[in-house]
């Protein structure tokens, strides 16, 4: 199973999306959020704790990023999301004690999904509307379909899972369809989207700046 690379180290210093707003805070822990100057977190999201975002990512209306939950030595392992992902609306990122989430780059997440660590997710996978992802490694490329279920399983490069699917052994993991030219191209034009809309949120927000 690949692993996504660490992504590059984002500023050091918290960002507060306005004054006096509270939606990126620190954990109990003492961790603050960690992201980008070239990421955009809509003033609505919530992220919390040790969350690391990367170059250009966005993060839609109403998602939440929460790295709070401590393991068995009191730290709270990270939740890193790579260059150029979008975290659409309503989606949920959380981990369980001791464990981290980690996304790689160009990998979109649905509106209204859940990838709940321990979890793992290769380059330039795609996570469709409500599904959920939990205790899981998919390498680069995996898609699942909306409403699909993945739980304690690791998945191949390239694999699909169809639309309202449970995979919960290695072997339905195994027996798992490879994504077609369509679905590839599908989850190019939805980075490509994407990242248009941050590039005008972004130009936005600076026009409009006081």
């Amino acid at each position: 199973m690949t692993h996504p690379p660490e992504p590059p180290k984002p500023q050091a210093a918290p960002r507060q999306a306005h004054d006096g707003w509270t939606n990126i805070r620190p954990n109990p822990a003492g961790d603050w959020p960690r992201i980008h100057p070239t990421a955009y977190v809509d003033p609505s999201a919530v992220v919390i704790g040790n969350v690391r975002i990367g170059p250009r990512v966005f993060v839609g209306p109403c998602a939440v990023i929460r790295a709070d939950e401590p393991g068995p030595s009191g730290s709270v392992e990270p939740i890193d999301i790579a260059a150029e992902c979008n975290i659409q609306d309503g989606v949920i990122v959380h981990a369980l004690g001791g464990s981290s989430v980690l996304i790689g780059p160009r990998t979109s997440l649905s509106h209204g999904c859940i990838v709940h660590g321990p979890c793992c997710l290769g380059a330039g996978c795609f996570i469709r509307f409500r599904a959920v992802v939990f205790d899981a490694a998919l390498d680069e490329g995996a898609i699942v379909g909306a409403g699909g279920v993945l739980q304690g399983v690791d998945v191949q490069a390239g694999a699909f899972v169809t639309p309202g699917r449970s995979v919960l052994s290695a072997d339905e993991a195994a027996a798992l369809p490879k994504a077609g030219a369509t679905h590839r191209a599908f989850i190019t034009k939805v980075v490509a989207a994407n990242l248009g809309l941050l590039d005008g949120y972004v130009g936005r927000s600076t026009r409009d700046a006081p």
